[in-house]
């Protein structure tokens, strides 16, 4: 049961972000972020629990700019320290549009993550990342301005459950640079 891998067709357009992971929304917020970064990113997190499917799939497609695992504790996935204090695996996706951050976080039952993404690898949405057995959370990081399809609490299947829409965040700096050309 935990370790199962159901087909998905992931029927997503190239400018929307899919869930990586089934579970629940359990926060939305805007966040300072550090590792990769170095600035505000709208953080979404999906807990898994040991009942959900454990696969972990790209949200998006692109190329891995960014691969790192972290040691770390193993609090409960729901607390807020865990996205930074818990045992960790976190990638960077780039395409032609946007970079996101996908964190696969252990938590109090898991005790390992896996992840098959390597730097340079392009990889496409809605197959496999890797897993956390036994269920904990995935927080995929977003730009600030990024309009969400999701609310706090809301049940998501991974490889299916839209995310959010990049477009929007394309026009949004397109016009923000425009407006600067006809103010500067």
């Amino acid at each position: 049961m935990f370790f199962r891998s159901p087909k998905r067709t992931c029927t997503a357009l190239h400018h929307q972000i899919i869930s990586p992971a089934d579970g629940k929304i359990v926060v939305i917020e805007e966040i300072e972020h550090a590792e990769y970064f170095d600035d505000k990113r709208i953080q979404i997190s999906i807990f898994m629990s040991p009942t959900n499917v454990h696969i972990n799939r790209y949200p998006m497609s692109g190329v891995v700019t960014y691969n790192k695992y972290h040691k770390g504790k193993y609090l409960v996935a729901w607390h807020p320290k865990s996205s930074e204090e818990n045992e960790r695996h976190s990638i960077v996706i780039k395409n032609n549009h946007i970079q996101i951050l996908v964190r696969q976080i252990a938590g109090a039952m898991a005790k390992r993550i896996v992840n098959y993404a390597k730097i340079g690898m392009r990889v496409e949405q809605g197959k496999e990342m890797g897993f956390i057995k036994f269920g904990s959370r995935v927080d995929v990081l977003l730009p600030v301005g990024t309009p969400l399809n999701v609310r706090l609490n809301q049940l998501v299947k991974g490889g299916i459950t839209v995310l959010a829409n990049i477009d929007t965040v394309e026009k949004l700096k397109q016009v923000s640079v425009s407006e600067n050309k006809i103010s500067g």
